[in-house]
């Protein structure tokens, strides 16, 4: 009898179990692909994988399991091009790299990680942290934390004393002279050097600040801070490691040079003037507006105390352009991804930016795909997100009204699936 009872085991072991069925009943679906929704669509996920999208509440049978969205429209996951996981404005935050140690950082960027898949973003690009970045994309890829996909440069690549040189702020005998290793470079070996440390160090893809930053503790805000030959030998040692490389400029000069060397995006873009303009159309570069940003540092300039004398006058005096430069760029042709900034704002809030954007003059469905496929193909990602396709993975999300009649319903995320895995409902 017992070895009956072993023989029955065994088998349902080895038995393949019939995979359960999700259907999501949507009241309208926007797939991405087009710009329209449909109604009364429902999508069929298997396993990670979306396997059918048809008209209709289809029936449900054996162990599907169904999720009743008929009163929500859903869309495919966002995807933000510009986050910092690691870390999250706060008054006097600068002190936080003298008393925050590796484990404390960690565990702030996990509990930014799930604030930002909670909010409708299922894959995100970290443009930069201490590396603790890189561990947390792993620990969401092997399931130990809740968050988005990631893709991470780990460590930014600054020239000494530029925006993400790490010891800006410190007390001279602290500074010492980090080097490529800490993503401090100076000269194209150097250039190289760092490309390699970030390959090296599981980094998906490389960030320059080819200009000074807002909230650097430096005077400088925009002026250029990479030579030209310094950022094509960043740019071609990284296609050499199937790197992209992304650009922090706000100055005309520094994007310009970025541009040139073969960046793919620019993030802030605050001072472009028309020649900058015209060598984003000609090089197909895309621009990354972060208009919240500015918008929330020039607020948060005006409180006492908030930054520090240094960065004060720079988030007053960049903050507020960024939004007017976003339009004219826009409205003159240039491409256009989504990107926020996360992190210079409280994680959470990254959908506000199409609020802004549309704000400047882009339409309502232009800026939901600009964080949909249009992000996916930067990513060379698009085979697999960025759209409810078959065969794609299914990420989705769900909120109450339609976005393109509404965008500000975005901001209020109702449903999330990622990997077809529900973690709000």
């Amino acid at each position: 009898m017992k070895k009956i009872y072993l023989l029955a085991g065994l088998a349902l072991l080895t038995c393949p179990l019939f995979a359960q069925r999700t259907l999501l009943h949507c009241g309208n679906l926007f797939t991405g692909t087009g710009n329209d929704v449909q109604p009364q669509m429902t999508v069929v996920v298997e396993g990670n994988k979306i396997t059918g999208i048809q008209k209709g509440y289809t029936a449900a049978s054996g162990q599907d399991r169904v999720v009743d969205l008929k009163n929500k429209t859903v869309l495919p996951g966002l995807i933000d091009m510009h986050v910092h996981l690691e870390t999250e404005t706060r008054r006097g935050g600068l002190i936080d790299r003298f008393t925050l140690n590796t484990p404390d950082v960690a565990f702030q960027a996990a509990k930014n990680a799930k604030t930002t898949l909670l909010a409708g973003f299922t894959t995100v690009r970290d443009l930069g942290g201490s590396g603790v970045n890189v561990a947390l994309r792993n620990a969401v890829n092997r399931g130990l934390v809740d968050g988005p996909r990631i893709l991470t440069v780990g460590k930014s690549i600054a020239t000494t004393g530029g925006h993400a040189d790490p010891t800006n702020g410190y007390r001279k005998d602290l500074m010492g002279d980090p080097g490529p290793e800490e993503g401090v470079i100076n000269g194209p070996d150097d250039a190289r050097k760092a490309v390699r440390q970030r390959y090296k160090d599981g980094a998906d893809l490389i960030k320059i600040t080819a200009t000074g930053g807002v909230l650097s503790n430096a005077k400088d805000g925009s002026g250029p801070q990479f030579t030209e030959e310094e950022a094509k030998a960043i740019v071609d040692a990284a296609n050499d490691y199937g790197f992209a490389v992304a650009a922090h400029a706000h100055g005309a000069e520094g994007m310009k040079r970025a541009i040139r060397a073969g960046v793919q995006t620019i993030e802030h873009g605050t001072y472009m003037d028309d020649e900058t303009i015209s060598l984003f159309k000609k090089h197909g570069t895309y621009y990354v507006p972060t208009i919240i940003a500015g918008k929330t540092v020039a607020d948060s300039a005006k409180m006492f105390g908030y930054y520090t004398a240094l960065v004060t006058p720079k988030a007053l005096a960049v903050g507020p352009k960024i939004q007017a430069t976003f339009g004219k760029a826009y409205k003159a042709g240039v491409n256009i991804a989504f990107g926020t900034d996360a992190g210079v704002f409280v994680h959470g809030y990254n959908a506000k930016e199409f609020e802004y954007m549309v704000e400047a003059g882009m339409p309502p469905v232009e800026a939901i795909k600009a964080a949909m496929l249009t992000n996916a193909k930067l990513l060379k990602m698009d085979t697999q997100i960025g759209s409810i396709e078959t065969g794609k993975f299914a990420d989705m999300i769900a909120v109450d009204e339609n976005p393109i009649k509404n965008i500000k319903t975005l901001q209020t995320v109702r449903f999330v699936m990622k990997d077809g895995k529900v973690y709000k409902e």
